[in-house]
């Protein structure tokens, strides 16, 4: 069984935004206050992250998380890595971790956190992490098979992720006829839906709704929200009876 943990369901800005009067930024509702996208997948005894944003430390403090055996990278922007040091506990306590990532995404973490990967002039007290490339094809993490999912940010490859019966795609605008196949008889899928506007490199909510159609999963949950969807309450009342807004802390058991 696969336990899924929302660890943030925003966009780049995450909600509130820093200065907004939108009222979905004032909301009094919980679910309306969204920190940067992220997932926790845990199965038997092993804890991976997809994405580890700016949120990352008090994500993992907010969940409870004490052990990381590594991490999946969809794309290098900034709210999808920029809590990379934070890693440095979980190497203290439990030694070396490794990241998955397109090679394009590792040479980029590379020149941006030089200090990590530097091992000649290694900084004391660094996390020591290996980064292991990822092309489209499928490879193995502890007995699991993991697929990654080819699919674009505008003209920015990025990569989502199937696991067994479960995908999680983010930071999406269009995906090829080959790569769907990939998510066919799906349990749940988790997909980006920035806004009720279109947006040129992610889908809003009417593309959303007709890819979750195309795809035919059991059950869906929207992620990487923005304000502009609206407040969490009332999108819920307009969506298909098998869609939902995924929210920060949410829990599901998938099997």
């Amino acid at each position: 069984m696969l336990k899924i943990t929302f660890l943030g369901t925003g966009t780049s800005q995450g909600i509130p935004v820093i200065g907004s009067n939108h009222p979905v930024c004032k909301s009094a509702d919980e679910k309306d206050r969204r920190l940067r996208s992220s997932i926790l997948v845990n199965w038997k005894t092993f804890n991976y992250v997809i994405d580890c944003g700016p949120d990352f430390r008090y994500q993992m403090l907010r969940v409870g998380c004490d052990k990381i055996n590594g991490l999946f990278f969809t794309h290098e922007h900034s709210d999808h890595v920029a809590g990379l040091d934070d890693l440095r506990p979980f190497y203290f306590h439990h030694g070396d971790i490794n990241i998955y990532a397109h090679k394009r995404v590792v040479k980029n973490l590379k020149r941006r956190y030089d200090y990590i990967f530097d091992n000649k002039n290694m900084y004391p007290g660094i996390p020591v992490i290996n980064p292991i490339e990822i092309n489209n094809n499928s490879f193995n993490v502890h007995g699991l098979e993991i697929v990654p999912v080819n699919v674009y940010h505008n003209k920015l490859q990025v990569f989502g992720f199937r696991i067994k019966n479960f995908a999680y795609i983010t930071d999406m605008k269009t995906i090829s006829e080959k790569e769907l196949k990939k998510l066919s008889n799906l349990n749940v899928l988790v997909l980006n839906c920035l806004r009720i506007e279109e947006h040129h490199s992610h889908l809003n909510l009417t593309e959303a709704i007709e890819l979750v159609n195309k795809i035919n999963p059991k059950v869906c949950y929207f992620t990487h929200i923005s304000h502009h969807l609206g407040f969490h309450k009332e999108v819920e009342k307009i969506l298909p009876k098998n869609i939902f807004l995924a929210y920060d802390e949410l829990s599901l058991n998938i099997n």
